[in-house]
């Protein structure tokens, strides 16, 4: 299975698209938990809106979708812990970076999806440039609460949810049913299941401040929504039309553009060595999505 151009353009999209929401989830500094909610929320609305238009997705689909939504539950908690201890620039390519890795490693025994030999030296290239990425960087004094020995833990958690729910949503889109409308169902029933509940959970736990919160910043979260889930909803299509470990990989050079908005954007320190362990990352994931060199 070849990713067509077509799709190949599309997943850089997303990949831009999910590393903004990111960023945007990344700068809120007064509830994080309240703005992923409405994050969650807006494709909810979105799922809504477009599931009256639909077919009924295949019923052997509905165990991937609820299997996606209990990871995806762990995602969240992982990525915020992530974001309160550690520079985005740091964290995002770690978690993001794990999730073709792991994909890659388990394809050939869960999905059949077998490695080709340029697929293992990607896989290497994206490991060392992980490696280089949790090592802090010298000379940097690190902001107050940062704490870079839990925010690598959560950062590689959050990378191990990311390849469980590829997974999930691969095998769920892939059994969704045979057209075009059935995908497009998965991924909006998707949408509408997982969407609330980090908003729920917000109200539950300080209901006063995120009423403040979202009369002065709801349009942060609708803003980051809108990308995040027409983000996704590539990501999930394309798992139907080549191998989940390269699509992943694709997607995933959301990595670099993590790590500029990071520096550029919200003035985090990067310093030569990450760059060059970017670099050597999106070596490394287009490498597994690449055509044969060898």
């Amino acid at each position: 299975m070849v990713v067509e151009p077509l799709i190949v353009a599309l997943l850089l999209a997303a990949a831009l698209m999910h590393a903004t929401w990111n960023a945007i989830l990344k700068a809120d500094q007064s509830d994080r938990l309240a703005t992923f909610g409405v994050i969650m929320t807006t494709g909810t609305l979105m799922g809504l809106v477009a599931a009256p238009f639909l077919p009924w997705i295949e019923p052997a689909a509905w165990k991937y979708l609820v299997a996606s939504v209990l990871i995806h539950v762990l995602y969240y908690i992982f990525l915020l812990k992530a974001y309160s201890y550690g520079d985005l620039s740091h964290t995002y390519p770690i978690a993001r970076g794990m999730g073709p890795l792991l994909v890659a490693l388990v394809s050939g025994r869960f999905i059949g999806e077998h490695l080709r030999g340029q697929d293992i030296l990607g896989v290497l290239l994206l490991s060392a440039g992980l490696i280089a990425l949790a090592i802090p960087l010298r000379r940097v004094v690190p902001r107050p609460g940062s704490r870079h020995g839990l925010a690598t833990l959560f950062a590689v958690l959050t990378g191990f949810t990311i390849a469980a729910y590829i997974i999930a949503d691969g095998l769920g889109v892939r059994s969704a049913g045979p057209t075009f409308q059935h995908r497009l169902a998965y991924i909006a029933w998707l949408c509408i299941v997982e969407g609330p509940w980090l908003l729920v959970l917000a109200f539950a736990l300080r209901p006063a401040t995120v009423w403040t919160h979202l009369r002065r910043t709801w349009w942060r979260g609708v803003i980051g929504g809108l990308v995040a889930n027409v983000g996704y909803g590539i990501a999930i299509y394309a798992l139907v039309l080549g191998p989940m470990a390269h699509v992943a990989a694709l997607r995933e050079t959301s990595v670099l553009f993590g790590a500029l908005i990071g520096t550029l954007v919200l003035g985090e320190p990067f310093g030569v060595r990450r760059v060059a362990a970017a670099f050597v990352i999106v070596v490394g994931l287009v490498l597994m999505n690449g055509p044969a060199l060898f």
